[in-house]
């Protein structure tokens, strides 16, 4: 997976990115990661690369030709990729979007908007996409697009260990993971559940899962009312969704 980060501070960018888990998978040349300071792609003295809007209005607007500039030459020297504009007027940034992007293209190009915003004419010429975090607005698109890299990238092969560390995980599935417990087996008088000291592997994968259903229905009912119960084929699955209903219920009518 390559990708690539047009932005105003690749500083930034690199001290997140090139550290720790992805930094490690880059040495490795699993994956590739690269910043670009769209600064050194203007065409005047002062590295300016905004204006007035058009029209009026408070703010300035990201100049369309230093984007384009920088744009041309990611395209040029590492190949074309999927162009993503990291902006709130997109669609939903979702771990299913992600599986998507990382099975679908192995170059992605990131577009880190400021400012007031980009002229529409670099996004109508050379974004294929345009991919928001939530229902919110940041101060530029660093974040996005590192949030955006680093779900993509720890889903190549042999960034993570396996594939079990990314597919047990909160959302995958269409569920929230499991509640998670390390040493010491009692802290400040909580225990850890017998069941995950018990050595039967079976019983501890059912108490996850069990887990799993009831942290979904309780905290993300819009989730679980997608999740498709059909999936579940064995009486020895069902029979784990109704546990978890049933504890959930009795847990709701103490409270």
């Amino acid at each position: 997976m390559n990708i690539d980060i047009l932005t105003l501070f690749p500083a930034s960018v690199d001290a997140m990115l090139n550290v720790s888990i992805l930094g490690r998978a880059q040495e490795r040349g699993h994956i590739a990661i690269r910043s670009h300071q769209i600064r050194e792609y203007t065409t005047n003295k002062q590295m300016q690369v905004d204006d007035y809007p058009y029209g009026g209005g408070r703010g300035a607007v990201m100049q369309a030709d230093p984007l384009y500039r920088c744009w041309a030459h990611v395209t040029e020297v590492h190949g074309p990729g999927r162009t993503i504009f990291l902006s709130p007027c997109g669609r939903t940034f979702t771990q299913e979007v992600a599986k998507e992007l990382k099975a679908r293209y192995d170059h992605l190009i990131l577009v880190c908007g400021h400012y007031e915003g980009v002229d529409q004419r670099f996004l109508d010429e050379c974004v294929d996409e345009e991919i928001s975090m939530g229902d919110f607005v940041l101060t530029g698109g660093e974040i996005p697009a590192m949030a955006l890299a680093d779900a993509v990238c720890r889903m190549v092969p042999g960034v993570l260990p396996d594939e079990t560390c990314f597919q047990e995980e909160s959302h995958w599935d269409g569920l929230l993971e499991y509640p998670q417990y390390s040493r010491p087996a009692v802290w400040h008088d909580r225990a850890v559940p017998e069941v995950l000291l018990s050595g039967d592997h079976g019983k501890v994968a059912d108490w996850r899962r069990k887990e799993s259903y009831k942290r979904t229905m309780r905290r993300r009912p819009d989730l679980f009312a997608r999740f498709d119960e059909g999936r579940l084929t064995t009486k020895a699955e069902k029979k784990v969704l109704q546990q978890a209903r049933d504890e959930l219920a009795a847990e709701e009518a103490e409270v």
